[in-house]
């Protein structure tokens, strides 16, 4: 599933040398990245309120994967910067109690996909 690589995201302490700036769209892949994985964690934990929503074990993984590869591709930051970046949002989105707001748009982005 995807907690291995979220819990390492989420174990690193520093931060990138110089973080890019990314783009709207790269925001919103990082975002639906960290919400999928965030979802899938809760849906294999059997969290009633997770399990409402498609399951994301397959496709949410591939969407993260492509996704935090592209991201990588287009900003040069090697896995432990892609890491912490996914790390940061993830932890953002469950400090804020967003991760449900966010997973609309996020499945309208994953069938965009193609995944």
């Amino acid at each position: 599933m995807l907690t291995p690589f979220l819990a390492a995201a989420l174990a690193l302490q520093a931060a990138p040398a110089a973080p890019p700036a990314l783009s709207q769209e790269n925001r919103a892949i990082l975002r639906c990245s960290a919400a999928f994985a965030i979802v899938s964690r809760r849906q294999a934990n059997g969290d009633p309120v997770a399990l409402r929503w498609p399951s994301l074990e397959v496709r949410g993984r591939e969407f993260f994967v492509r996704s935090l590869a592209q991201l990588m591709d287009q900003t040069g930051l090697d896995r432990d910067g892609i890491a912490w970046l996914a790390g940061f949002e993830a932890k953002a989105l469950q400090d804020s109690g967003e991760t449900d707001k966010v997973m609309p748009s996020c499945l309208l982005m994953l069938e965009a996909s193609g995944v």
